[in-house]
């Protein structure tokens, strides 16, 4: 039950999105349990946003949610992979992207709860 809400200030064709959906797909398998088959993904792109009081380099916040507990090691390597895909298709700096966690054990699905 993993979401994946990205919000990025440059604008994504159809291809990347595409390719994005495909990567974070990939991605979500370093969290043990967690699998493509229950991901859902989130791309806000074109977003006026600011990092360091400026706008002039491209700018990502991804927002990772998932259903469990946290699990430090693999969100580590889950940054390091998320800062790969953005850097390779949208030209992100990984010094210009930032990554959130939140774990819950409520999540709901199907009209009830896990």
């Amino acid at each position: 039950m993993p979401f994946i809400n990205s919000k990025i200030s440059v604008k994504a064709t159809e291809e990347q999105k595409t390719e994005l959906k495909k990567r974070l797909g990939q991605a979500i398998a370093i969290i043990p349990g967690k699998s493509e088959s229950w991901l859902m993904v989130d791309l806000q792109d074109e977003q006026k946003m600011y990092f360091r009081g400026d706008d002039s380099q491209p700018i990502a916040f991804v927002d990772v949610s998932v259903y469990g507990n946290a699990n430090p090691s693999a969100f580590s390597k889950m940054t390091g992979e998320l800062t790969k895909i953005y850097g390779d298709l949208f030209g992100i700096s990984p010094d210009h992207i930032y990554v959130k966690y939140a774990t819950t054990t409520d999540w709901g699905w199907n009209g009830g709860n896990f």
